[in-house]
């Protein structure tokens, strides 16, 4: 089966369309699939759901697929860094779940382990509990969750081989296995493709099954979500 793909458009090809559910690899603006998210914005598609821990910044990451319109709905941890974001949510025209961050990852986990729903007593007493079913277990509430099963898995990854076997840069990896195991189709932005045998079983993060499809793109552009600098001592 063919899995590497030349460019960014030929690997979203075929794959994406209106109205459909994505996840998204990263945590802030580490290890997300910039030019993926690049090529989501240029093919056009809108009415999207966006599974993300973040929502990027405004120009740069999921912020692209917001300032285009793209996204009606997100389901997220964390937004707080995307104006944008704030403002279309405040008006009304975009739709938030929010998660916390520890259900979003394990409702992702969940998805691509093929496991339904699972009770957690995160948000008991809060907003996260409202409209959702609540049962006893050892005279504790529990909140049970539903897992994720996005139509398109976007992830990240620093290597890859021919096989889809994936090698994540150190906390880069964070989100990205779940986003990619939970995908009914995955595709992998990588830095660098080997032949298969290259990659050390020992150090595969992520299995090739996990993996469709697989784009190299060698030297991508990696920002820093937010500056801040300590004082010296004089």
């Amino acid at each position: 089966m063919r899995k590497i793909y030349g460019d960014v458009a030929d690997a979203l090809d075929g794959v994406i369309t209106n109205g459909q559910t994505i996840a998204v690899g990263g945590f802030g603006l580490c290890g997300i699939p910039s030019a993926l998210i690049e090529g989501m914005r240029d093919s056009g598609v809108g009415n999207l759901t966006c599974i993300s821990n973040n929502a990027g910044v405004d120009d740069f990451g999921l912020g692209l697929l917001l300032q285009s319109r793209q996204v009606k709905r997100m389901i997220a941890s964390y937004v707080g860094e995307n104006k944008e974001f704030e403002r279309q949510y405040l008006s009304g025209e975009l739709e938030l779940e929010f998660n916390p961050q520890g259900t979003l990852a394990e409702r992702l986990r969940a998805g691509g382990a093929g496991i339904p729903a699972f009770f957690t007593r995160t948000g008991v007493g809060t907003v996260v509990e409202e409209g959702k079913e609540t049962r006893q277990f050892g005279g504790q509430t529990y909140i049970m969750e539903l897992a994720l099963r996005p139509d398109v898995s976007l992830v990240k990854a620093k290597r890859a081989d021919r096989a889809g076997n994936l090698v994540f840069a150190r906390t880069a990896r964070n989100f990205n296995p779940d986003v990619a195991m939970a995908g009914a189709v995955t595709i992998a932005e990588v830095e660098e493709l080997v032949e298969e045998g290259e990659i050390d079983p020992d150090d595969v993060h992520l299995p090739g099954i996990f993996v469709d499809r697989i784009v190299v793109v060698p030297n991508p552009e990696k920002r820093i979500e937010r500056k801040s600098f300590r004082s010296r001592p004089q």
